[in-house]
């Protein structure tokens, strides 16, 4: 009796059915519980905003009332220079930031595993000292210089903490590149800047964009160096929601902390679709 032969079917050529996802509900409640700590904070800044009158032990305020959100945004009260220096500042430091940490981080990922440590160490030595000393250092040095109670001494006093975040994520997006793209382009005659725009930077791209969010961030949310090496003259929205909290004007504060929180949530907005593309 003869034997069929069935030809094997490979199994790349099977269709592939979707796994049906099963919540469990330890996964059910830590979800829960990541969307109340994301959320709970944003609807307790819009209650505190809203709130006229609101006194212990009652769970929600007794008036309500847009007094706070009419001195947040009418025109003659300081937000509008504050978010525009806070914006300005923050951007200048998000791209000197990162165009300083891509060539360092470039050079790292070519060092040997020992000395790649050492250096990585020194320059996250900034965010290990004590803000309060390193920022007095700081202050001092840039008095010597000219540089208080500017702007541009803002940008650099940021730049101090912004550069270590930047050279940090773009070093683990450069261990994962290929430098061998470089040999390729050169060997085919490119030049050195062509090879910087057209390989190197295409195949970092989702590196540089987070970096440059990750620096415009740090910068965004800082306060000490600000006030410190800033002074008066320099006004940022920090500085202004932080006078909101002294003064015991809550209702404000609330207001304020919820337009404090917009420009980085419309940049992650416009920045993650490009990151999935990218990716």
């Amino acid at each position: 009796m003869g034997v069929r032969a069935h030809r094997a079917v490979p199994v790349s050529g099977l269709s592939r059915r979707p796994v049906p996802r099963r919540w469990t509900p330890g996964s059910v409640l830590l979800g829960a519980l990541l969307l109340a700590g994301a959320v709970g904070p944003l609807l307790l800044l819009g209650v505190w905003s809203l709130a006229g009158a609101w006194f212990y032990p009652a769970l929600l305020p007794g008036e309500w009332s847009l007094r706070a959100w009419a001195s947040a945004l009418s025109p003659d009260t300081p937000l509008w220079a504050s978010l525009w220096g806070s914006v300005w500042v923050g951007t200048v430091t998000a791209v000197t930031a990162t165009a300083l940490a891509l060539p360092a981080a470039r050079a790292l990922n070519g060092w040997p595993g020992r000395s790649r440590a050492w250096v990585q160490s020194a320059l996250l030595a900034p965010l290990i000292l004590p803000a309060f000393a390193g920022v007095m250092g700081i202050q001092v040095v840039f008095i010597r210089l000219g540089l208080a109670d500017t702007p541009a001494g803002v940008v650099a006093a940021h730049l101090i903490v912004a550069v270590p975040y930047a050279v940090a994520v773009l070093s683990a997006t450069f261990a994962g590149y290929d430098a061998r793209l470089e040999d390729a382009a050169r060997t085919l005659g490119a030049s050195r800047a062509a090879v910087w725009w057209q390989v190197t930077l295409p195949a970092v791209r989702s590196g540089v964009l987070v970096a440059l969010l990750m620096a415009f961030l740090v910068s965004w949310s800082e306060y000490l160096l600000t006030l410190i090496v800033g002074g008066a003259q320099v006004r940022t929205l920090p500085l202004l929601l932080f006078s909101a909290v002294q003064g015991g004007d809550y209702a404000l504060s609330g207001a304020l902390g919820l337009v404090y929180l917009l420009p980085p949530l419309l940049g992650f907005a416009l920045l993650a679709p490009r990151l999935r593309s990218a990716a």
